[in-house]
């Protein structure tokens, strides 16, 4: 029996929060295993003064926590599934994801209740290109300007008027108790989250088949089958960070439901889909509706928008 678990996770406040959730998780089941957490800077936290798709997209937030378990200096990473990417290094696995928190969008603001309640040239930070293609599809005359940082820095910068209302995910304010900050839920079948928003993933070493059986227990089966299909998604269009992509799954009486997206930055064309089926086929869902978006515009936008980006 392991006697000591290792966390290694970032050092913003929402990422410690969800690594003590983990802990307090893998204590109640094993209370006699000493649970460590360390936290970290990744690149992703240093490189704030451009948008995530000009430096390397989302997976700078998990390479030095991925490194740290392949250098034997962790044992697991706790990470926000919306950051991990489609690919992962050969010697780790993610088959862990914890029961999933609200995944909607919200908007926050000092000033007005709702993003169409913005006056025309108003500021709306975010550094999501997703949200931001978004916004400019519900309310155009908006200036979108980038907002980087973690979730109080973001807050922070709200409040000193730098804008005059943001997007966060409700997940994230929600595990940090800020749910008072929320002025408006967004609908998730309109303005549709990132693929595996709101959802928590347990990463470790594949030769640790012993923390891998302890692991298993954490583990949403319903919330997997969500990402399950929302990754594949991805992955068939081969997504990240550099082009505005929207996945979300739910299930209901064993049906998966797959809404997705795939738009131009500016707003400007937007190609939509929804995928159903057995939740025990998600995989295959997911992959479907891929095709289907690609069919239907989606390659050509992201032929352009990567080209655009560099990539």
């Amino acid at each position: 029996m392991l006697n000591k678990i290792r966390i290694i996770s970032r050092k913003s406040e929402l990422a410690m929060c969800q690594a003590d959730m983990a802990k307090k998780s893998l204590l109640k089941l094993y209370p006699k295993i000493t649970v460590e957490i360390t936290g970290t800077t990744t690149s992703g936290d240093k490189f704030l003064a451009k948008p995530l798709a000009t430096v390397g997209g989302k997976g700078l937030f998990v390479k030095e926590l991925e490194q740290a378990m392949l250098d034997n200096r962790a044992d697991i990473a706790v990470h926000s599934m919306k950051d991990v990417p489609v690919e992962l290094p050969k010697q780790l696995c993610l088959n862990v994801i914890l029961a999933r928190e609200d995944a909607r969008d919200v908007f926050v603001s000092k000033r007005y209740q709702r993003i169409e309640d913005m006056p025309a040239n108003s500021i709306i930070g975010t550094s999501s290109l997703r949200r931001q293609s978004l916004i400019k599809v519900i309310h155009p005359k908006l200036q979108v300007n980038l907002l980087r940082g973690n979730v109080l820095t973001r807050l922070k910068k709200l409040d000193n008027d730098e804008y005059d209302g943001i997007i966060l995910a409700a997940a994230g304010l929600k595990r940090l108790q800020l749910t008072d900050r929320i002025r408006h839920y967004l609908n998730e079948t309109a303005f549709i989250p990132a693929v595996g928003q709101g959802a928590i993933g347990i990463e470790c070493r594949r030769t640790d088949s012993q923390l891998r059986d302890l692991l298993k227990k954490l583990n949403d089966p319903t919330t997997k089958k969500c990402i399950t299909a929302e990754r594949a998604l991805n992955q068939h269009l081969q997504g990240g960070c550099s082009v505005p992509i929207g996945g979300h799954a739910t299930i209901n009486d064993a049906q998966l439901t797959l809404n997705a997206f795939v738009a131009y930055p500016d707003g400007s064309k937007i190609v939509k889909g929804t995928e159903q089926g057995e939740a025990s086929m998600a995989s295959e869902i997911g992959k479907s509706l891929a095709v289907r978006l690609l069919s239907m515009g989606a390659d050509k936008i992201l032929r352009d928008t990567y080209r655009e980006y560099g990539h």
